[in-house]
């Protein structure tokens, strides 16, 4: 018989981590993680000050609310009616410990075993884990040569037991931006089915256009259709205090109230109050990151002409991320280990993302550059096309 947790695969980045076991890497050629999607650097020292006086206080060792601290979800709120020109209530708002936790929570008020989600392919894996454990099937649905998913093939997989759409904008794994009218062709769709539309926000704050991502919530009864994903752990470089959140309808809200009280009772009061403290303050810093972010997005379309004349190329890049094909002969899942040995870089190879047995995994690796500055993008660069392995077809 099969355990939840054996219906799934293992966990990748620790996967990819045990490539690194026994390698050594010398001063001057020291390894260059791509690996992750996680801020390196803590928190700004003023945040820090913040949380060590939040330790001072009693409250921050109990148990709090189970949907989220008061002032949080107040402020939260607040700031998304801003962001999106539109009226979104404290009601509506639901803190999670993580964003992981916000989709695993929705997909526990949402379906049943046997039930299915729509997803692009590439998915990202932990969206996938979620549902093989939850008894969801995912339902792959296969984007084109930009990487952006096509409404009428998502159209064609909807069934009587599809509870939802999931969208990730900007995207994670492939950094692509979803254009304002797809996630609103997306949206009607949903809507026409009587389905959700989840879109997670997770890197949200690292978009390139200072524009909204879209204008869904302005919609009247959006909350009738649409849910919205969103995290802290990037934006304030908090990963480690599991800050999420749920922008959707209260009494959708009311359901996930019980999962999230069966699973942690409630989010961390410290990350929580972080960040209710950094949405009214940080603004400022935000942008700061957000901008150096964009200096790095540059930077590989910069120095990615010396790849692309190895046979590289660079389908996407934004946000966090950027989504690479490889010239060599073999699969990108056996190459990656030896890009740690021969390169000294760590890259998930697509099929991390991927169905088992889509060819198409073979080519591609997911780029995480958030934490290599424009130098450490340039000596990527100039150690891959360095590489004389064997290409495809020779």
């Amino acid at each position: 018989m099969t355990s939840w947790t054996q219906a799934t695969f293992a966990p990748p980045i620790p996967a990819a981590r045990k490539w690194l076991e026994g390698v050594e890497f010398s001063a001057d050629r020291p390894l260059i993680d791509l690996s992750q999607a996680v801020p390196a650097d803590p928190p700004p020292p003023v945040l820090q000050d913040v949380m060590a006086q939040a330790l001072t206080s009693p409250e921050t060792h109990l148990y709090g609310p189970v949907l989220g601290l008061p002032n949080l979800r107040q402020t939260l709120a607040q700031c998304w009616s801003r962001f999106y020109a539109a009226k979104v209530e404290a009601d509506q708002i639901a803190i999670t410990a993580g964003c992981n936790q916000a989709f695993a929570a929705c997909v526990a008020a949402l379906c049943s075993v046997g039930d299915n989600v729509v997803l692009p392919v590439p998915w990202y894996f932990n969206h996938k884990m979620c549902m093989d454990m939850a008894g969801v099937e995912a339902r792959p649905l296969s984007v084109g040569g930009d990487l952006l998913p096509d409404v009428n093939a998502a159209r064609q997989l909807i069934t009587a037991k599809t509870k939802a759409i999931l969208l990730i904008s900007p995207n994670n794994p492939t950094g692509v931006e979803y254009p304002p009218a797809l996630l609103r062709a997306f949206f009607e769709l949903a809507r026409a089915h009587g389905i959700k539309l989840i879109i997670d926000e997770t890197y949200r704050d690292f978009h390139s256009e200072h524009d909204p991502l879209h204008d869904l919530v302005q919609t009247p009864e959006w909350d009738q259709t649409l849910i919205q994903l969103y995290s802290f752990s990037k934006s304030f470089r908090m990963t480690g205090h599991r800050t999420g959140a749920i922008i959707a309808n209260a009494a959708f809200l009311s359901e996930v109230e019980k999962y999230l009280d069966t699973i942690t009772i409630c989010a961390p009061t410290l990350g929580q109050v972080a960040a209710e403290w950094g949405l009214r303050n940080l603004a400022p810093w935000l942008a700061q990151q957000r901008a150096e972010l964009l200096d790095r997005r540059a930077a590989i379309h910069e120095n990615f002409p010396r790849l692309r004349a190895q046979g590289w190329q660079l389908q996407s890049v934004g946000a966090y991320f950027a989504w690479v094909t490889h010239p060599f002969h073999g699969r990108a899942q056996d190459l990656a280990p030896k890009l740690v040995t021969d390169a000294g870089v760590l890259l998930l190879p697509a099929s991390m993302f991927m169905p088992e047995g889509d060819a198409s995994a073979d080519r591609a690796f997911r780029v995480a550059f958030a934490n290599v500055n424009r130098s450490g993008i340039e000596n990527v660069t100039k150690r891959l096309a360095s590489l004389d392995w064997p290409l495809a077809g020779a």
